[in-house]
């Protein structure tokens, strides 16, 4: 399905909302689609027709249930799971006849016409030739997003390598800064295939060929960024989620295939020679600031392009936003592959957007013994990107887990001193809380044997708390549901706020859970935007204490170079005052309706400095 399609598909669905006014892709563009993928269900896909390029800019095009289905082509998520769960139970079941045997053939017959196909002609692609003097980035709408990013950056690039030692391909999505015309970032994190691939054209001495392809079918951008094992071609998922093979082309200047019907496509190569550059910093989807660091730098030596191209893009920052509803899509994918091959206890996988992909997991497990909770977190920390989670709640086989209600209910059961599993291990890059990029300590909680009590009859919550030990404010809307207080450090930083002594003083006795955030948070933020903070501002070991039977939660932002302390702490992600002025005054040209409000305004009062880091 070209882009063009499913753009078409998007229309007649109603599910696409075309701006004809010109917008600026510097901010502005950033500004709507944040206001509008912020909206009820993900708002709708948004075609920026006019952007002072001679490209139109989708954007959101797969940001809500009913737009990730349809770009991988189906009715319900669940439909791919069931598919995936099936070929996989055909497989791997034990053939005790020769016609047992003999009915896998349709099933093998079906999965070698999913192989990506090569073909000797020119892909449409390859319509339009930038070479020498005409290549040039900034004839394309690429996007600077947030105020503080370093520039502006590739969002949805599926950036192809092979292996130089065995020649499997790879394609990922990793983000580009655009340095200058010709050259951008290549910001693969040292886990990643891509970056793998780069060593070893680093060990051989030679240059690495690398090609970018952007739009096509949109299911090449979420097969870029599935969890596929590594020396899986990409395309082979692909194939798999539409049923047909990938057509695919070769570059004009190197030896990397691409789909035949992307959009663009950028050839050049990383030179491993070269010096690191220094990258960043950028608005991620973690909601913070990815800080900079040192990465390759890609060199293009041409530009191919479709006659019709559209140029997709998509955003990130404080969720949620798009990517959680690619999220959602791997949850449902790889539940199968999870269950079949390495965990087999496992029933439903669950990462709420609040979580960012990587800081929470619930899992729900049929229970056999004791100590299984155990074995599943240790296992699914072991396995492919499910090793960057921090936080893992494995709840027994009959729970919800998508149910906000249950899991509390579940928590107000958790025996401290016997549920709680500490770990250590690999986390996502981009935690900002771990004194060690990339390393620090993981807790998963063994909800399988939690009790039903709410609250103990020790519980007293007094009508009115003073200030004292550098809490200023309090918050008790969540005892009812989580037996959870919410308390408010002083607005001058303190490196130590005396939780313990304060719930002394106020008579706080009895509560299961107390969570302390920064001054800005309250009155600003509840439910969801606590999560989010709470698992993102947090490293178990060195943020989780205990006062008796109480967890005392430090969700504040760090001081750097304090302690165990990160020696950097990035800022939230928003727009500034002045883009948010803008877009309000335009509302009216976009044609969206009724204004919707900035979510910025009400994220800009947690800020920690002007600039990308405190």
């Amino acid at each position: 399905m070209r882009l063009q399609e499913y753009i078409a598909r998007l229309e007649a669905a109603g599910e696409l909302q075309r701006i004809k006014t010109q917008v600026d892709p510097h901010y502005e563009i950033t500004e709507i689609t944040d206001r509008i993928s912020k909206s009820e269900g993900g708002g709708k896909a948004l075609l920026f027709e006019n952007t002072g390029t001679d490209y139109p800019v989708l954007m959101n095009m797969m940001g809500s249930d009913r737009r990730i289905a349809m770009a991988l082509g189906v009715d319900d998520l669940a439909d791919i799971s069931q598919r995936i769960d099936d070929l996989l139970k055909g497989v791997m079941s034990p053939k005790a006849t020769l016609m047992d045997k003999l009915r896998m053939l349709p099933i093998l017959s079906d999965v070698a016409k999913w192989f990506p196909k090569k073909s000797t002609s020119r892909g449409e692609c390859q319509q339009v030739v930038w070479r020498g003097d005409d290549v040039d980035l900034r004839r394309l709408p690429i996007l600077t997003s947030w105020p503080a990013d370093g520039g502006a950056f590739v969002t949805l690039p599926m950036v192809c390598t092979k292996d130089p030692d065995t020649g499997v391909p790879n394609m990922g999505m990793y983000r580009m800064q655009v340095f200058d015309s010709k050259t951008t970032g290549m910001h693969w994190h040292r886990h990643k295939t891509g970056a793998r691939h780069y060593d070893g054209y680093k060990r051989r001495g030679e240059r690495m060929p690398v090609s970018v392809a952007i739009g096509g079918d949109p299911v090449y951008a979420y097969s870029a960024t599935a969890p596929v094992p590594d020396n899986i071609d990409e395309m082979l998922l692909a194939g798999m989620l539409r049923q047909k093979p990938v057509k695919m082309v070769k570059c004009l200047t190197n030896d990397i295939w691409v789909p035949a019907d992307c959009d663009f496509v950028l050839e050049g190569y990383v030179d491993p020679a070269e010096e690191l550059t220094v990258e960043g910093p950028f608005g991620d989807h973690t909601g913070f600031y990815s800080l900079t660091d040192l990465y390759p730098r890609f060199h293009i030596e041409a530009i191919t392009s479709r006659r019709d191209a559209v140029y997709p893009a998509t955003i990130v920052g404080i969720p949620p936003m798009e990517d959680a509803y690619i999220a959602k899509a791997t949850e449902r994918i790889f539940l199968a592959p999870i269950r079949l091959v390495m965990q087999p206890e496992v029933r439903d996988l669950y990462m709420p957007m609040e979580g960012t992909a990587h800081n929470l997991a619930f899992v729900s497990i049929a229970k056999r013994y004791e100590g299984q909770a155990s074995k599943v977190a240790q296992g699914l920390w072991g396995a492919g990107q499910m090793m960057f989670n921090k936080y893992m709640l494995i709840a027994p086989d009959n729970t919800n887990i998508r149910s906000k209600e249950e899991i509390c209910r579940l928590l107000r059961g958790v025996d401290f001193k016997r549920d709680l599993i500490f770990s250590e291990g690999i986390l996502d890059v981009l935690d900002h809380t771990t004194p060690t990029m990339g390393y620090g300590s993981k807790l998963a909680v063994d909800l399988t044997n939690a009790a039903s009590d709410t609250m103990s009859a020790a519980t007293t919550i007094p009508a009115t708390m003073s200030p004292m030990g550098g809490v200023a404010l309090y918050n008790t809307e969540y005892v009812d549901s989580l037996n959870l207080v919410v308390l408010y450090a002083e607005r001058e930083w303190r490196e130590h706020i005396d939780v313990e002594g304060y719930m002394s003083k106020n008579g706080l006795n009895g509560v299961k859970y107390v969570a302390l955030f920064d001054y800005g948070i309250a009155g600003n933020m509840r439910g969801g935007d606590l999560l989010w903070i709470a698992a993102a501002n947090t490293d178990p070991k060195r943020d989780i204490r205990f006062m008796g039977e109480t967890m005392i939660i430090d969700a504040r932002s760090k001081r750097p170079g304090y302690g165990d302390n990160p020696k950097r702490f990035p800022n939230a992600v928003t727009s500034s005052p002045e883009t948010i002025a803008l877009v309000n005054d335009r509302w009216a040209e976009y044609g969206l309706g009724d204004i919707v409000e900035s979510p910025s305004r009400r994220y800009r009062k947690i800020l920690l400095s002007d600039g990308a880091e405190w």
